[in-house]
């Protein structure tokens, strides 16, 4: 994609250690990267994680519905040494970044959905798959959404969760937050989950940039501002960092 930043300055609200390749394509595209990161995500074990780690060949089906859940599950693996368990499991990601780090750790994806969401995970997943296997493992986060849970249930499939990373709010950055968004510094904001628009509204003071655009990285995303009263939202056609600069370019552009 051919698009140019020319110097606005990026708020990234995501994680610490995700918001590092966010600033890199910012800075890429000429832009001004503002690393404003809004949650903590750290991986967690406990005694039923290492349960279902441990018996892994349960499962034919593992779901994944961030990047955040790979890296965590792999975590648990390579400190149990649990790999060769998975001889025989198929993947089911929930986009082509997700897919990405599954290929890091050694794995392919069986499926990947055309839209980046669970809502059409599930429609298309049970499209292609008619009938499965039981039962299923659901690798998750501490606040990910009921969809795939719900699903699940519909459909009489039994399933597991596991649990494998907790994302909670850093509130210790509200304070550099709520300067930048005082001092007009920003010239859009980036979200890349709904979680990241909770946090935002959690420790934001004041609101009276009504103006200013907001990129959400997806419908769902997008969604979870809208239920806030947010206007001028931004979102791609493809749901990735990439799409979302790129259309933060184009929006610039017809602005002049």
């Amino acid at each position: 994609m051919v698009y140019t930043l020319d110097g606005k300055r990026i708020l990234i609200t995501r994680e610490e250690s995700q918001a590092k390749e966010f600033s890199r394509q910012v800075s890429q595209h000429g832009g001004i990267p503002v690393e404003v990161p809004l949650l903590n995500i750290f991986c967690k074990c406990n005694k039923d994680n290492i349960w279902m780690i441990q018996n892994l060949e349960r499962y034919q089906w593992i779901f994944f519905t961030s990047a955040n859940g790979v890296h965590c599950f792999f975590q648990l693996l390579n400190e149990y040494s649990m790999h060769p368990l998975l001889s025989k499991s198929k993947f089911a990601v929930v986009g082509r970044k997700t897919a990405h780090v599954l290929e890091k750790f050694g794995y392919r994806a069986e499926f990947i959905p055309t839209t980046y969401s669970a809502e059409a995970m599930t429609k298309e997943f049970f499209t292609m798959y008619s009938s499965m296997e039981e039962p299923v493992l659901l690798v998750q986060g501490n606040w990910s959404r009921n969809i795939l849970p719900d699903w699940f249930q519909e459909q009489g499939i039994c399933f597991q969760a596991l649990e494998v990373y907790e994302t909670s709010y850093h509130f210790t950055v509200s304070g550099q937050l709520n300067q930048l968004l005082s001092q007009n510094h920003i010239d859009v904001v980036t979200f890349t989950s709904p979680s990241s628009v909770d946090a935002f509204m959690e420790m934001k003071e004041v609101w009276c940039h009504h103006d200013l655009p907001i990129a959400c990285i997806g419908t769902t995303t997008e969604q979870r501002a809208s239920a806030y009263g947010l206007t001028n939202l931004i979102v791609p056609d493809e749901f990735t960092i990439e799409g979302m600069l790129a259309r933060i370019g184009e929006y610039f552009e017809r602005k002049g």
